[in-house]
């Protein structure tokens, strides 16, 4: 066993503590339980530095802009404007996990399609663009342009075009974070920089390059990326760094969703609540996104909804983080980890320490997972539903197999004393990203997850 430290501890002394460090060292799938987690609202909900208030305030502001994104963006005109995703049962994929895995999931699968999310086609865009658009809202009401009461439409006039074209926006990503504010920043007229990590695919910088906007590529990984960006930024008093570790703008934008799933949910008559549990599984990189979500949905479902992360068993970060106690202090590096897979937008080596604080008493759980499974479930999923998503989303769909077929996951549902209600479940698998990924790229995907399935 290697004897180097982290932060004060061996990595002997760490296993110790916590003995799935031991597994997850060996990259080994695992399910992490959260023996934080705590559902007592008084001293859990009403604690925390950002409130139900703050999410309402960012969808009120989502349907403000709601006009400017229709002009924008006439593929959202038929929800006008309204940035949202289909919630799609999985009746077909839930037949075929039962026969892949031998796993007969209790409830019912649904999948949340955010792979299908217009503008920039991922999860990012509901943080990304949210905080673009905050920031122009600031500049143009800061400077006498414009009033919350007038219709934000007129943003795309070209005189706001020429405002913003006087400011710059920056963002270190490892790729549909990028997008979503290249995609938004360009149609605003900002000067848009994307610092890029060396997972990031080369489609998603040549998209960028094609709105104009300037992509630095960097040989090391994403927090490297991030902190290169960061540093330039500070440098410009005319640039706006979205930072997607410690911003809380990006956080509520992603938590403005519980809202619109809630109302779907009622729309297809879905009960929530101890004997109709929700359960609600979320790919992690930096955590914000997964992050934003939980906590909008545990404000909304308090205990009657089990939020999981889910990682690659290369890049756990958030596990890591929240299993130390550590956060943001440690990085998978730390313990040997090498922060390489296949799921991209999740190949993250240290998470938000924010998002990690607000996190510790809402979140049920991470589970870790192969990069071969994204495929295989990916494939499936074709099949199954003829939905096609990208690899790091896949990680979404272990999320149920895992909680039932893991001791760790039998052994949750037993002490939330819920194992008599899980006939009358409901499973999300959020889907964060993949309808922008190349044709070619996406038989790629999923002739090599119909490889490893006939394995």
């Amino acid at each position: 066993m290697r004897q180097n430290m982290v932060l004060d501890k061996t990595l002997v002394q760490w296993i110790n503590e916590k003995p799935v460090i031991a597994e997850v060292i060996a990259y080994n799938p695992v399910l992490w339980i959260n023996d934080h987690l705590y559902d007592n609202e008084d001293a859990t909900y009403n604690n925390l530095e950002l409130n139900w208030k703050d999410v309402l305030e960012a969808e009120e502001r989502w349907i403000r802009f709601a006009p400017l994104i229709s002009k924008l963006f006439p593929e959202t005109m038929p929800q006008k404007g309204i940035i949202e995703s289909a919630l799609v049962e999985l009746s077909h994929m839930k037949a075929a996990i039962k026969n892949t895995y031998n796993t007969d999931l209790d409830g019912k699968l649904f999948l949340k399609c955010d792979n299908d999310l217009p503008v920039a086609g991922s999860i990012k865009a509901r943080g990304g663009i949210y905080e673009v658009l905050k920031q122009a809202e600031l500049l143009a009401l800061s400077n006498g342009m414009l009033k919350e009461d007038q219709d934000y439409s007129l943003l795309a006039d070209k005189e706001f075009k020429e405002f913003f074209g006087r400011f710059s926006l920056a963002v270190g990503s490892t790729g549909n974070l990028g997008l979503s504010i290249g995609i938004m920043g360009s149609a605003l007229g900002f000067k848009v920089t994307v610092h890029m990590s060396a997972d990031a695919k080369q489609w998603k910088k040549d998209l960028l390059r094609s709105k104009g906007v300037i992509v630095v590529e960097y040989e090391s990984d994403y927090s490297k990326a991030v902190e290169a960006g960061r540093r330039l930024a500070l440098q410009d008093e005319m640039c706006y760094f979205v930072d997607d570790e410690h911003s809380k703008d990006l956080f509520l934008g992603y938590s403005a969703a519980a809202i619109r799933l809630k109302r779907q949910l009622e729309e297809k008559g879905i009960k929530v609540d101890k004997q109709n549990p929700l359960f609600v599984y979320l790919p992690c990189g930096v955590g914000g996104a997964p992050g934003g979500i939980c906590f909008g949905l545990k404000l909304l479902f308090k205990e009657n909804v089990h939020c999981f992360f889910a990682e690659p068993t290369h890049s756990p970060c958030m596990l890591l983080g929240l299993a130390t106690g550590k956060n943001d202090s440690v990085c998978v590096q730390d313990f040997g980890i090498d922060n390489i897979t296949e799921g991209d937008g999740l190949a993250v080596g240290r998470s938000s320490g924010f998002v990690g604080k607000v996190m510790e008493n809402l979140l049920s759980g991470v589970y870790t997972i192969d990069d071969n499974e994204l495929f295989k479930l990916l494939a499936l999923l074709e099949d199954s539903e003829n939905i096609q998503i990208e690899p790091s989303a896949a990680a979404s769909l272990m999320g149920p197999i895992t909680l039932k077929k893991d001791k760790a996951g039998i052994d949750y549902i037993r002490e939330h004393n819920i194992q008599q209600h899980m006939n009358h479940a409901t499973h999300i698998a959020w889907a964060t990203g993949g309808s922008f990924v190349p044709v070619n790229l996406k038989r790629e995907f999923y002739e090599k997850g119909k490889q490893l399935l006939e394995l």
